[in-house]
């Protein structure tokens, strides 16, 4: 594999300008180098580094479970284009979680937070408690599964918001680390380019409205407990800060003002949009955008032959 340590301007692109149209969903054989990249990787900002760190914590498992639950959606589709894309899509979660899961190891455990305590929550949560039980009827793991799919949607819904968060912040301008800038940054942009896909499933298997807001609501109180639950513990792991629950406030809104991190005004606005009737995924980030930064990306282009 090729390794990325170079870095690369932001791409941005306003919604809407030079639209490419449909894309075909690949999977790019990327690969990042963290050797060089310090703990808190976004300079005068450490809290807010280990919040966006935070998310190496969670990506691993819940991608892969993202892949078993699309795999096992997959025979029964019909519908060839949509089953292009879900492959696609399915290609893309998989290095996602390959590339997050690295940095677990060479980064997060290098630097003296010790990731597994939390992964082993992770791993149960999701090859456990969410996964579909043997002893079920078949009825009952089709049900299941539709369920499962309206929870991919809510959680891709947020994906996307923080994909578009990560292709238009200010981590540059703060001289962020490179490396893990283009990690997020092409995470961002495939999560903005395959934003659709989550959604369009979950309809095939059985739109309904209050499907939509229990899947919502579930995700949202599970996103926050995990989020939050995820951020206090690389803060309390971390071995060169003191950590304080009210301290971790205050940074996190520093960080939001500086635009390195997500308001949280903008997370329940775009909570609410969900709800809407006329609702669709591509309302949120722009396709052009997150194509130009996979072009420029060099992770992405280290992954051409």
């Amino acid at each position: 594999m090729s390794q990325s340590t170079h870095t690369s301007k932001a791409v941005r692109i306003a919604p809407g300008e030079h639209d490419p149209g449909p894309v075909s969903l690949h999977a790019r054989n990327v690969a990042f180098d963290f050797e060089a990249t310090p703990l808190h990787w976004i300079p005068g900002h450490p809290m807010s580094s280990n919040v966006i760190s935070m998310l190496n914590l969670l990506l691993p498992e819940g991608e892969r479970w993202f892949v078993t639950t699309y795999n096992e959606a997959l025979p029964l589709v019909a519908d060839e284009e949509l089953a292009a894309t879900m492959r696609g899509f399915i290609g893309q979660e998989a290095m996602h979680a390959e590339a997050h899961d690295k940095v677990l190891w060479d980064f997060l455990d290098r630097h003296g937070v010790d990731p597994r305590p939390f992964q082993r929550q992770m791993q149960w949560l999701f090859r456990k408690a969410l996964s579909p039980k043997q002893s079920w009827s078949e009825d009952r793991r089709k049900k299941d599964l539709v369920e499962r799919l309206w929870l991919i949607a809510a959680i891709e819904h947020y994906t996307a918001i923080l994909g578009d968060f990560a292709l238009n912040n200010t981590w540059r301008e703060h001289g962020s680390d490179p490396a893990m800038t283009d990690l997020f940054t092409w995470h961002g942009a495939e999560e903005v380019e395959h934003r659709c896909v989550a959604h369009d499933v979950a309809v095939y298997f059985g739109d309904g409205y209050l499907r939509r807001g229990r899947a919502m609501a579930i995700s949202l109180v599970g996103l926050l407990m995990l989020i939050n639950r995820g951020s206090r513990f690389i803060a309390k792991s971390d071995p060169t800060i003191e950590y304080s629950y009210w301290r971790m406030i205050r940074e996190y809104a520093r960080g939001a003002r500086a635009g390195v991190l997500p308001t949280l005004r903008s997370i329940i606005f775009a909570t609410f949009s969900y709800f809407k009737p006329t609702f669709y995924p591509d309302q949120i980030g722009s396709t052009a955008q997150a194509v130009a930064y996979l072009a420029a990306s060099p992770a992405a282009r280290a992954a051409h032959p």
